[in-house]
């Protein structure tokens, strides 16, 4: 009899906060979508600073130039071959080969005076500039690189800057750690802002989920539209993510065009995917855990 009346009671309060339940829903779900937006636009933001600044090391290593000297007296047609060799090298990105000559008249451009002619002969020997793949440009390859060409008789000495690719790959390393921490430490802060607010949203809810249980609907039943729109919300605000996303990039590449060298719109396309699916991850856990907790409730733990 006691069971009875409880649920009179409830049936009563559900019916007098129904038609105010459903206009608070609205908003609580306009927000819901703003704040899941606010939060991927964030991580967005991030994934597209860890591409820039990704691209821009490789950008870097890629530009360093190791020097390869060959013996005075060696014939073009064998350097040439050297450099074919070295062409082959799946550590390469391209070589450079620069004879007598052309290292005189680039090294004249930098004195801003004719040396050849002071000391009366050219002293330069011809080289090979060798460009590395970023992947690749570090002190331990390019060390078993160096050692292996060194083995060859036409080389005479190979130089490279050790210290500069020990500060690069260090400053990298440090900013890469930093930019890695500072996203997941904001994916921790978006996760339980988004769980928040979705359990306001449910909350709004709470009465109908329990008559719809009172009546005989099973879990899942109950769990489905609840569900259907948190992947609707978390889908239309990782679109409003991305709208907003390509808007700054575009904005940024007008203002700062050398932006434009850095960009990678195959790894972009991918920080925005991952973007919109962490929002629907988010949204659909969220929303299903909410959704649980109210099914387990007791009609009398609603009123608190």
């Amino acid at each position: 009899m006691k069971s009875l009346f409880s649920q009179i009671d409830f049936l009563i309060m559900e019916e007098l906060e129904l038609s105010s339940a459903s206009k608070k829903t609205k908003t609580i779900y306009i927000s819901t979508v703003i704040s899941i937006t606010l939060v991927l636009l964030m991580v967005g933001f991030l994934g597209l600073i860890l591409v820039h600044a990704k691209k821009l090391s490789d950008h870097v290593k890629e530009n360093m130039v190791l020097n390869i000297i060959v013996n005075d007296g060696a014939k073009e047609e064998d350097v040439f071959a050297l450099q074919k060799q070295i062409n082959a090298n799946p550590a390469v990105l391209q070589t450079k080969y620069i004879g007598k000559e052309a290292a005189a008249r680039n090294l004249t451009k930098d004195l801003g005076e004719d040396f050849v002619e002071f000391l009366g002969y050219n002293p330069l020997l011809p080289s090979v500039d060798v460009y590395m793949k970023a992947d690749y440009a570090n002190n331990e390859s390019m060390k078993i690189f160096t050692e292996q060409l060194l083995k060859t008789p036409l080389v005479k000495e190979v130089i490279y800057q050790r210290s500069l690719i020990q500060i690069v790959d260090q400053n990298i390393r440090e900013i890469s750690l930093v930019i890695l921490s500072f996203t997941i430490i904001l994916l921790v802060i978006s996760v339980a802002l988004i769980n928040n607010t979705i359990r306001l949203a449910i909350h709004s809810q709470r009465f109908l989920i329990k008559s719809m249980q009172l009546v005989g609907a099973t879990k899942g039943f109950i769990r489905k539209p609840f569900m259907k729109y948190s992947v609707i919300h978390g889908l239309l605000a990782g679109i409003i993510a991305v709208i907003l996303l390509l808007f700054t990039l575009y904005v940024a590449q007008q203002q700062i065009p050398e932006i434009r060298t850095l960009s990678n719109w195959t790894e972009f396309i991918d920080v925005f995917a991952l973007d919109i699916g962490i929002g629907i991850l988010i949204s659909v856990l969220s929303t299903y855990f909410a959704v649980s907790k109210y099914l387990r409730l007791q009609i009398h733990d609603l009123y608190r």
